[in-house]
């Protein structure tokens, strides 16, 4: 019951500090499509546990997955401990974040939300998927020098985190053009970026290394959701053959029957 009620905590800290603001004000800007395919590709999935762990788990929990629980992605216990496990703690133990809640608070104004269902709870109809919504949230940060963190974003826009993979991606300047709506001008996003100063990798690369860790976190949202998937397959074709056989049987039983 604990736990339950941990978990609903979560899911309401994450749609509440991650998607509110975003709702009214970054609502006009569309989501990019999250490369569905990377939940197949097992090094894709290690890649994305290597980045959320350099990253994000400074800050970020996921108190509801076991660090163990990535063998799932072909990762051995001794592989977790040495290059994922950034602190003192056990490979069995979940993935929980020193960090204090009320220094949090002070820093970033709202406690980092916990990431262990963060991708199941940004879904907005006619918008996208959790997926979506994170990959191009991840990919929107340019510079703000009127914010505190010096980071703005435009699917989040006034957002407390700031960019912490800048140093991959570097900085960029979102384009935008004035247009009439409702009879005002406006500044309107062309959906095109400039780049001010390279980062280490190069945008597609980038691009990918993003792919890799919002797969991550989808797939920490529900780890047996591929499992599911192929066994729903199987089911479908043990379904398929067993009704050919029930058909034949009982056009053999009733053949005689007039």
């Amino acid at each position: 019951m604990k736990t339950l009620h941990k978990l609903i905590l979560a899911l309401v800290s994450a749609l509440t500090l991650v998607t509110g603001p975003a709702l009214a004000a970054g609502g006009g800007v569309p989501w990019d499509r999250f490369p569905q395919e990377r939940m197949n590709d097992m090094a894709a999935l290690q890649n994305g546990a290597k980045l959320f762990a350099n990253y994000c788990l400074s800050c970020h929990g996921a108190e509801f997955v076991r660090y163990n629980r990535l063998r799932d992605i072909g990762l051995t216990e001794e592989q977790i401990e040495t290059n994922l496990i950034l602190t003192g703690a056990k490979v069995g133990e979940t993935m929980k974040v020193p960090l204090d809640p009320k220094q949090a608070k002070e820093w970033f104004g709202a406690q980092p939300p916990d990431m262990s269902v963060i991708a199941r709870s940004r879904s907005a109809p006619g918008q996208g998927s959790g997926a979506d919504y994170l990959y191009t949230y991840l990919r929107s940060y340019y510079r703000d020098p009127n914010t505190a963190t010096g980071w703005n974003n435009l699917v989040f826009p006034a957002v407390g985190m700031p960019h912490v993979l800048w140093q991959l991606q570097g900085e960029r300047r979102p384009v935008f053009e004035v247009r009439q709506e409702h009879g005002h001008e406006a500044q309107v996003f062309t959906g095109r970026w400039e780049q001010v100063s390279p980062g280490t990798m190069t945008p597609e690369a980038y691009d990918s290394a993003v792919a890799d860790l919002v797969g991550f976190l989808q797939w920490m949202s529900e780890p047996v959701a591929q499992f599911r998937v192929r066994l729903g397959v199987w089911v479908m074709i043990f379904l398929a053959v067993f009704t050919v056989i029930a058909w034949r049987l009982n056009a053999v039983y009733w053949k005689d029957i007039k």
